[in-house]
């Protein structure tokens, strides 16, 4: 578990109450990537750590859609699909699961965390880099 600035770890109960209280600035010092994004896919928060470790500049990113211009390499199933089915059940979304990506990189092991509340606007990918 890695404790942040901010206290909050990828592991956090209620993890996107949890970023929504939290601001850019702090946002940039956690010690996992955070990607943000609204009803439309449109990636609205974007940290410091995730743009470093995927090499892409938050201007690049901010106000893209997710899935399709940003990472289509998760539009499939295991992830956009998540998001979409937790829409539709009006339930709350919160999965982890072990995922590759393989765009504009070279493929690259992550642990992802899905989150999402129908009590929230904003949608959450976390991403947990592995060695």
């Amino acid at each position: 578990m890695n404790t942040t600035l901010s206290g909050i770890v990828f592991e956090q109960p209620d993890i996107c109450a949890a970023l929504d209280g939290l601001s850019d600035a702090e946002l940039d010092k956690l010690a996992f990537g955070v990607i943000g994004f609204d009803a439309e896919t449109l990636v609205r928060r974007y940290n410091a750590i995730e743009s470093q470790m995927a090499g892409l500049a938050p201007a690049r990113v901010l106000g893209s859609a997710l899935f399709t211009a940003v990472a289509p390499c998760m539009n499939n199933f295991l992830v956009a699909q998540r998001f979409e089915d937790a829409v539709a059940e009006g339930v709350a979304l919160d999965a982890m699961l072990d995922y590759v990506f393989t765009l504009r990189m070279r493929p690259s092991k992550v642990q992802l965390r899905l989150a999402a509340s129908p009590s929230t606007a904003m949608r959450y990918v976390l991403v947990q880099r592995r060695t």
